[in-house]
């Protein structure tokens, strides 16, 4: 189904802005393109529905980055995040070697401290923030898009730029401006379920830990059980994550069983301790039922917070009666806006497919590596191994651009790709770095007069680019 319009061509609005480059999301992605494009010198407006930038991650309570599993994916705009949030005072990785982590390091990327980081970067490079603007539609013309048009506190205005990025997760964007887009599964139909988090906070960690580790002899986190141990000693609050997994299956069932949750409640629980805040915890849940609500359907969306919020209360109402260490824990934080893993992607000059992963394929246009796995939280498809080590897959620049429309970058979960393949680029240091090279080659065409649907990445100069393929 299309998206609908209005043709805005002939509406008289006000032209707000007028720059080379209009971002529309300042999320993961569209944050990275925006900075990366005014640091290449151009003029950047970044376009932005809410008042903080980060997306999932600030706003969406997403915590922590999940890693990409491969040594040498960090790309110079997360190399210098990570610096600049070090200096807030908290680690940004776990320092785990083991079987199952390969590298690529799973950020820690405290929310508040995130989003002034960030708006700190953008002021640095001269980008220009728009909160509280929504967009609204496109005014296109000879395969182009002109301005793209903007509801704000004062109304309805446009923004006339040279290149447009979309980064809002939704291909919103690409939609309104009739680029193919495709959402959920090609089997089911369905879209991977979505999240609505929250943070507790007046928790002891440490009793939780010994809870997990001792009472119910849960071996979930035992990759880290040494790296706890040892905080513990060193009077550091330690990183741990509890989730519900096999050996305490059986504990969050008995609440079921007591009518303390549903099985929607307990359907998926994970929770991990927050560096810089020792007595508090990021709940990566509830997790809402894919089969009764959608990413992709606006009614069905907006129950879902609700029904999610409901949710949230079940659990924190069981964790303070049941889980040692959460007796005097409260709800501190609810997320302010639901976690979709995916929704809209769009159909872009190259279609990533599961077998991009599976046969761990490089590209020479590729503008970054990963090797996530395929993460379908709806199915579990033995088809969808882990890489071997040393093994990854790379993002070819054609998935972020199309054939329609010649001044358009998609980044982020959005970007080109199946159901599958999506499962895997979703997270956010590859959507990152995504939006870093969107943001590259998007003053690189304008620099030498080329459509940026017509760049070459692998034709930029190995030092003007933020990720060249090792072949």
């Amino acid at each position: 189904m299309p998206t609908y319009t209005i043709n805005f061509r002939n509406v008289e609005l006000p032209v707000i802005f007028e720059t080379d480059v209009c971002v529309v999301g300042g999320g993961s992605a569209g944050t990275a393109a925006a900075i990366s494009a005014a640091r290449k010198g151009a003029k950047v407006v970044l376009v932005e529905r809410g008042i903080s930038l980060g997306g999932l991650a600030t706003q969406g309570c997403v915590f922590p980055c999940m890693p990409t599993f491969i040594d040498g994916s960090d790309t110079p705009y997360i190399t210098d995040l990570n610096k600049r949030m070090a200096k807030q005072g908290a680690p940004l990785t776990l320092g785990i070697d083991t079987d199952t982590y390969y590298g690529g390091g799973r950020g820690q990327y405290v929310p508040e401290y995130l989003t002034m980081t960030y708006e700190e970067m953008c002021a640095e490079a001269g980008v220009e923030i728009l909160y509280n603007a929504s967009l609204v539609g496109t005014v296109q013309e000879k395969g182009k898009i002109v301005d793209c048009v903007i509801q704000t506190p004062a109304g309805l205005g446009k923004i006339r730029a040279k290149v447009f990025i979309d980064g809002t997760g939704d291909a919103l964007l690409s939609r309104f401006a009739n680029v193919p887009t495709e959402k959920g599964s090609e089997k089911t139909g369905r879209n991977q379920p979505m999240s609505l988090r929250f943070e507790m906070g007046g928790i002891d960690v440490e009793r939780v830990y010994r809870f997990f580790s001792q009472d119910l002899k849960d071996d979930y986190g035992k990759d880290i059980f040494q790296i706890i141990e040892k905080a513990i000693k060193e009077h550091r609050p330690p990183f741990f994550e509890f989730a519900k997994w096999k050996k305490n299956k059986d504990f969050f069932e008995a609440g079921v069983a007591k009518g303390e949750v549903t099985e929607d409640d307990i359907l998926y629980i994970q929770a991990f301790t927050i560096p810089g805040k020792p007595t508090v915890m990021s709940m990566n849940c509830p997790e809402l039922p894919p089969l009764t609500y959608s990413s992709t359907d606006a009614i069905s969306a907006s129950r879902a917070v609700s029904f999610g919020r409901r949710m949230m209360r079940h659990l924190a109402t069981f964790f303070i009666k049941n889980i040692p260490g959460f007796e005097k824990a409260y709800i501190s934080r609810e997320a302010s806006m639901i976690g979709v893993r995916e929704s809209w992607r769009i159909r872009g000059k190259y279609y990533m497919e599961a077998e991009d992963y599976l046969k761990a394929r490089h590209f020479a246009d590729a503008v970054c590596r990963t090797a996530y796995p395929i993460d379908i939280h709806d199915v579990k498809l033995d088809l969808f191994k882990k890489l071997e080590k040393g093994q990854y897959y790379e993002i070819p620049y054609r998935a972020l651009v199309t054939d329609t429309v010649s001044n358009l970058l998609v980044v982020g979960r959005c970007a080109s790709g199946s159901f599958a393949a999506q499962a895997s680029f979703r997270i956010q240091p590859t959507c990152m770095s995504m939006g870093e090279a969107a943001g590259i080659a998007a003053v690189w065409g304008l620099s030498h007069n080329i459509e940026v649907n017509a760049v070459q990445w692998d034709k930029i100069p190995a030092s003007e680019r933020s990720y060249v393929s090792e072949g």
